[in-house]
């Protein structure tokens, strides 16, 4: 296998990671490592404080370097670096979802001028092999909808909520404290994370160029233990999912938000940090990846696997992986939440009056809504009563126009939540 100088930008949790995994590999030098602070004291035995440098574009400019490996996340300076790096004839590999999902079509573009390759099996699901077989192995396939848990810290705090019956910020704050969550965690809980995942995987498996701006996103921090409750006694667990669908007239639709997913459903059944990815094709049918979605070990696997890969290639061709080559030259077309058809879970507020099961019942007919489950979930202090509803499949449009006739009714308190339903 050939000899590749590796330059590492970043030296946290994964790169750290990959720097531990790549020592055992001979063939793979790590010349130099970018660091934001070069006097941090490195936990690492008989580490080389040489490796060291506080300017990453000695990495991107240095010409005995063959790859960067990019794990610093980021848009800014991730971009230039790596687009100068790109122009310096260096192949890239990263773990950088958001800039892959903001950026990432300037970058393939570049790359491909300069017939150089960008890997970045680490950026989607850390260490669950995805991106790699969607472009090897299934591309004899029409991949027309993925379904897909790509937070571990929002899978884990809805876990708690649910095995534990935590509210929100308690189970937030205990996954801050075991390092599933940032100390500001709003990239995670507000579905940004898993917005940029869904576009890379929407991007690769359609073929075509997702705008991340046109992604629906809803994070999980209006999620209550009421909410939780109910979920679990009409026999659903709430879940942070991100959709990418393929449908009939060439559109996609693209989102990440919370569900209400039927126990039976595989996704339910995926807890605690761990992330999967479901997806539907012709031939193939229905195939599922599950593991650990991050952290450094299961991230660096990724990442090295990507090294590794690049390094047998490069020893027999100059144009490495032409598979791997982004060729979507055009922008999907995106649905709007609006268009969109699901089943919904309605929390309302209500008065404890008669009459106002029926005015819901009325108001959902009229707009197009059929009720498949209605129950009252007792009555409050304040002489108010918690109305739940499931509807068979409606138009979001419709749901929406819905809700704002029932609130100018004086018996509808509040709309307490408004959650869609897989089944």
């Amino acid at each position: 296998m050939k000899s590749l100088n590796i330059g590492i930008i970043g030296f946290g949790t994964v790169g750290t990671g990959v720097y531990n995994v790549l020592k055992s590999f001979k063939n793979i030098k790590i010349k130099k490592i970018a660091v934001k602070n070069i006097n941090k004291k490195r936990n690492i035995e008989n580490f080389d404080e040489s490796l060291l440098t506080s300017n990453a574009y000695e990495l991107a400019n240095d010409p005995e370097i063959d790859v960067i490996v990019e794990v610093a996340g980021g848009l800014d300076p991730a971009f230039d670096l790596l687009k100068t790096a790109i122009q310096n004839g260096k192949h890239i590999v990263t773990a950088n979802k958001e800039l892959l999902a903001k950026k990432g079509s300037e970058l393939f573009k570049l790359a491909k001028e300069k017939k150089v390759v960008i890997l970045y099996e680490a950026a989607v699901a850390g260490g669950i092999p995805i991106i790699f077989p969607i472009k090897t192995i299934l591309c004899a396939n029409k991949i027309n909808k993925i379904a897909a848990i790509l937070n571990g810290t929002t899978n884990y705090i809805l876990t708690k909520m649910a095995e534990k019956e935590l509210s929100y910020e308690t189970a937030l704050k205990q996954a801050q404290e075991l390092g599933y969550a940032e100390t500001d965690p709003t990239g995670d809980v507000e579905g940004f994370d898993a917005a940029y995942k869904i576009a890379i995987l929407s991007t690769i498996s359609f073929n075509k160029k997702v705008d991340i701006n046109k992604i629906y996103r809803e994070g999980i921090t209006k999620i209550t233990s009421q909410d939780i409750k109910s979920a679990k006694e009409l026999g659903y667990t709430i879940k942070l999912i991100a959709m990418g669908q393929l449908l009939e007239n060439g559109e996609i639709d693209v989102r990440v938000h919370p569900m209400l997913v039927a126990k039976k459903h595989l996704l339910a059944k995926i807890d605690n940090a761990t992330n999967s990815i479901m997806l539907s094709g012709y031939p193939v049918g229905d195939l599922v990846f599950t593991g650990a979605g991050a952290g450094a070990e299961p991230t660096a696997s990724s990442v090295v696997g990507d090294i590794l890969v690049l390094a047998s290639e490069l020893e027999t061709t100059d144009m490495p992986l032409p598979q791997t080559v982004c060729n979507h030259n055009e922008y999907a077309k995106q649905i709007p939440i609006g268009e969109t058809y699901n089943e919904y879970y309605i929390a309302i507020n209500a008065s404890n009056s008669p009459g106002v099961i029926g005015l819901i019942g009325t108001i959902c007919g009229q707009n197009n809504i059929n009720i498949s489950t209605i129950m009252q979930k007792g009555i409050n202090n304040d002489n108010t009563a918690e109305i739940v509803v499931i509807t068979e499949k409606s138009k979001e449009s419709d749901v929406q126009k819905a809700l704002e006739e029932l609130l100018k009714s004086n018996c509808i308190k509040n709309i307490d939540n408004l959650l869609r339903v897989m089944n």
